[in-house]
């Protein structure tokens, strides 16, 4: 877990100053409400509830989609059209909800 934190830390460095915003992520996360819910608060076991999640946490899972870390057939393509920026203010938005 520490070697996520991390990880997620040295993404939102590698950013740079790029301050999330949680109107743009609600927005960009509209794609993602199929399958997570609308907020983040999935209906279905068969995939995550992700509001409340630590930003963080959301940031370095969307980066390690994106980058082929982790592998799923259906998040690996949605992350990899994702900007350091979308994956910022989606995880703010997810974090931000309840």
């Amino acid at each position: 877990m520490k070697k996520l934190i991390v990880a997620a830390a040295l993404s939102v460095l590698a950013m740079g100053a790029h301050a999330a915003d949680e109107a743009a992520g609600k927005a960009k996360y509209a794609s993602c409400a199929g399958c997570h819910g609308p907020n983040g608060k999935s209906a279905s076991p068969a995939f995550p509830t992700l509001a409340g999640k630590d930003a963080a946490y959301l940031t370095a899972a969307l980066n390690d989609y994106k980058t082929g870390k982790k592998n799923n057939p259906m998040m690996s393509p949605q992350a990899k059209g994702l900007s350091d920026a979308d994956i910022a203010n989606i995880s703010a938005f997810l974090a931000a909800q309840k």
